[in-house]
């Protein structure tokens, strides 16, 4: 049996990181790797690995982890892609208006 060796080093990081993917995070996984070689075409290659950091910082601090991966991916890909661009950014950063709203408020009776 032959095992990839690009999968299996991130399963053995997840496991001395104590993480237990659930099914679908390997979306996660592809989305953020693909938002990296954005910001390293983009933005600057120096960059590429923060950028995909903060991303999963931000997403482990959010209730719903992988939605808001989903969500912040996307949001720093808009921003990766204006960067350099001659026009006004794609959507401002930190712009309460442009954020996913997944979560519901107090007093919405959605709870």
């Amino acid at each position: 049996m032959t095992t990839d060796p690009l999968q299996e080093w991130l399963t053995t990081v997840e496991r001395e990181l104590g993480l237990h993917r659930s099914e679908g995070d390997d979306h996660g996984l592809d989305a953020v790797h693909q938002v990296a070689d954005l910001v390293s075409d983009k933005v600057d290659a120096s960059v590429a690995a923060r950028t995909a950091f903060l991303i999963g910082a931000a997403a482990g601090r959010a209730e719903e982890p992988p939605i808001a991966a989903h969500d912040f991916t996307e949001k720093i890909a808009a921003l990766a892609r204006s960067w350099n661009a001659d026009t006004e950014r794609a959507a401002q950063p930190n712009d309460p208006a442009n954020r996913a709203s997944h979560t519901a408020g107090p007093g919405d009776g959605s709870r």
